[in-house]
């Protein structure tokens, strides 16, 4: 590999640099606060080198990954994505009876898995790619070890997640042993071309989807996603929410992508049906949800479910909208699990939601950010998750998936109901007794400003994009300009 090759994949090497260098930093000299500003550091330095990359002429160094306009796109929505769930953690980690410096050591690993699976273009750095993210994800999940919940959310995670490695490396053994293809541009072909009589590439395609479809917690792939979310620490929900998703979703378009060519084939109405499934049960469970991270666990079902709709209508216009829907729902997940972090304590997380009732008069900065963050999941207008439904809508009509596109639109105002009784519910006084306020919010509003700060920066970029989004979306038909459309 010479220099040239070197500067392209710079990206990949400041990451990696970047978790050696905390770990290192850690085994010297134990401090909180150095092991955040490494990573904050380390993760600028590697957005920075997004720009070295794509001045680059060569992108696809070797077999394995490409760094195309595609790839940087994701790496960067990913990078910054990550730094705000390490601000997000700081204070959260701080009142908390735990080593935190290793937390973010194994956040630049599983942000380094995340990065590897969009950048990959063969099965074997895909494979490599999630299992560096899951079992960075497995330690983090239980990092609070002293909480039960923790760890009976990391042990459901690690089960599920070792037999979706199953499925997923026997069904590329089984597309391999059939079509000897193991690249991205292979398995497109592959796809492009498949017929009935192919029953053992369809097994092992099927297998590939049933993996992807674990991870990423679409019906009937769904059922770890409610414990997990509740169990694991907020700072870690909100990363397993994004980041590991995003990651999953973006490799799916490059290597599946002739899968909206047929609307008639098996492969498609497969799909077709996940998606429908997930949008109705995700927003279905959601409505009677008390505790909050379920509900939004239920939530991104859902959404996942919609972003497949955007992933089965064909052509560019469709790409664009997947590509700025994950950032839409990328950063607007941030913000809402934020507000979860911010409010919670050394004792819980502040999932229930008793404890949002009269938060509007106790802290009311924190609510308008929830305020702001709840409807954009919902899709009103002057929200970024207005305009991404929309053109989720418009690839869809499209592309004639009239049936998912009213179901969208109708799960879609099922949505709002409860997305409405969190807000309600802060603006509301508070019952009298030790329930109320019990997460006691307003104790922690000067330690914990920093977050704040980054919530409300969150909220700006919500309706700043949600009124204008035109930049984002061309940077969004940039990125998806590259990939082979059919």
């Amino acid at each position: 590999m010479t220099a040239a090759d070197l500067l392209t994949v710079s990206p990949l090497i400041a990451l990696t640099l970047t978790a050696v260098v905390v770990m290192l930093a850690a085994a010297f000299r134990r401090s909180h606060a150095l092991a955040l500003r490494l990573t904050l550091g380390g993760l600028a330095a590697t957005f920075g080198t997004l720009f070295v990359a794509a001045s680059r002429d060569a992108r696809a160094v070797t077999l394995l990954v490409s760094m195309d306009a595609y790839t940087l796109f994701f790496i960067g929505l990913l990078t910054a994505t990550t730094a705000l769930v390490a601000i997000l953690s700081y204070q959260y980690l701080a009142q908390l009876p735990v080593q935190p410096e290793e937390y973010y050591v194994l956040l630049l690993t599983a942000t380094l898995g995340g990065v590897t699976l969009v950048a990959s273009t063969h099965f074997a750095a895909f494979f490599l790619g999630l299992e560096i993210l899951s079992v960075s994800l497995y330690a983090l999940i239980a990092y609070t070890a002293r909480r039960a919940a923790a760890v009976e959310a990391a042990v459901k995670y690690l089960v599920l997640a070792g037999a979706t490695s199953a499925f997923l490396i026997f069904g590329m053994a089984l597309v391999y042993a059939e079509t000897g293809t193991m690249t991205a541009a292979g398995m497109r072909d592959v796809v492009a071309g498949l017929h009935p009589g192919a029953v053992v590439t369809i097994i092992g395609l099927v297998m590939l989807l049933v993996g992807v479809g674990f991870k990423l917690a679409l019906v009937p792939f769904h059922m770890w996603t409610p414990d997990v979310y509740e169990g694991a620490p907020a700072p870690v929900t909100t990363y397993v929410a994004t980041v590991s998703k995003g990651a999953v979703f973006a490799l799916l378009l490059r290597f599946l992508l002739p899968v909206s060519a047929d609307q008639g084939s098996a492969v498609f109405l497969a799909l077709a049906a996940v998606a429908a499934a997930s949008m109705l049960a995700g927003n279905l469970l959601a409505l009677r949800q008390d505790n909050v991270k379920r509900m939004l666990a239920y939530s991104s079902i859902a959404h996942l479910g919609y972003l497949v709709v955007a992933f089965l209508a064909a052509g560019e216009r469709a790409g664009a909208a997947v590509a700025f829907y994950l950032v839409a729902y990328l950063t607007t997940t941030v913000t809402a699990f934020g507000v979860v972090t911010v409010l919670s304590t050394a004792d819980r997380d502040a999932d229930h939601l008793l404890d949002y009732r009269g938060l509007g008069a106790r802290r009311p900065v924190t609510a308008a950010v929830f305020t702001v963050a709840l409807l954009s999941l919902a899709g009103l207008p002057l929200t970024i998750g207005f305009i991404g439904k929309f053109l989720i809508v418009t690839a869809g009509s499209g592309a004639a998936l009239w049936t998912l596109v009213v179901l969208l639109v109708v799960t879609s105002a099922v949505g709002l109901y409860y997305y409405t009784r969190v807000i309600v519910a802060m603006y509301v006084r508070a019952p009298e007794g030790a329930q109320a306020g019990r997460t006691a919010p307003g104790a922690r509003a000067a330690t914990g400003a920093p977050a704040v700060f980054t919530l409300v920066a969150l909220t700006a970029f919500l309706l700043a994009t949600g009124v204008y989004p035109q930049p984002l979306l061309r940077l969004a038909e940039h990125a998806v300009s590259v990939l082979p459309w059919p």
